[in-house]
């Protein structure tokens, strides 16, 4: 069968017109900033969640601390990647006022979240996230997406997918230089 050049050019110039299109929309978000980009530098958006031992906890009550905020799910393979580490950073850096709080995002019953967290060895507070808590952070459509939150509760990094065990640490640590500690409690 003999193609038409003619076709195969046209075909040609419609994908390339619709790959620079999108590269286009792309820089232009990027530039305006996404919802979660526009976040940078605010205070983080305050929630109330439920976590596994059935209190609730509102992420404002973690200021003067640095938080990793993680949200995950059981069912994203990169998610059991990075949680050991967060078991070794929460023991590492937990001392020095830092907390991590993953946010389950996933249709898991709590006693299948709670066995998953306790069979990975979970020691940070593991909270029953719902869309409207993603949807407050500009959506969290990748799994798993952390967020860093300095001790003023301002967000000061944000990453989507599974990153370096030394991309975390960084972000920790200028997490943890920045605001105002809490104060010992008399």
């Amino acid at each position: 069968m003999k193609r038409n050049p003619l076709i195969l050019f046209f075909i040609a110039a419609i994908v390339a017109a619709m790959l620079f299109a999108g590269m286009r929309v792309a820089r232009k978000n990027r530039e305006n900033g996404s919802p979660t980009g526009q976040l940078m530098g605010q205070v983080a958006p305050d929630f109330e969640l439920p976590s596994l031992d059935g209190k609730n906890l509102k992420l404002s009550d973690l200021r003067g601390k640095a938080v990793l905020l993680n949200f995950w799910a059981t069912y994203c393979g990169p998610c059991k990647i990075e949680m050991p580490w967060f078991v070794e950073l929460q023991k590492q850096y937990g001392p020095q006022g830092f907390q991590i709080v993953g946010v389950a995002m996933d249709d898991a019953s709590t006693e299948e979240i709670s066995k998953f967290a306790k069979d990975m060895g979970v020691n940070y507070p593991i909270l029953l996230g719902k869309e409207s808590v993603g949807q407050s952070y500009g959506g969290v459509s990748v799994l798993p997406t952390t967020f860093f939150l300095d001790r003023d509760g301002k967000l000061i990094a944000r990453e989507f997918g599974l990153q370096s065990r030394s991309v975390f640490v960084d972000h920790i640590k200028k997490a943890l230089s920045q605001g105002q500690a809490v104060q010992a409690q008399k």
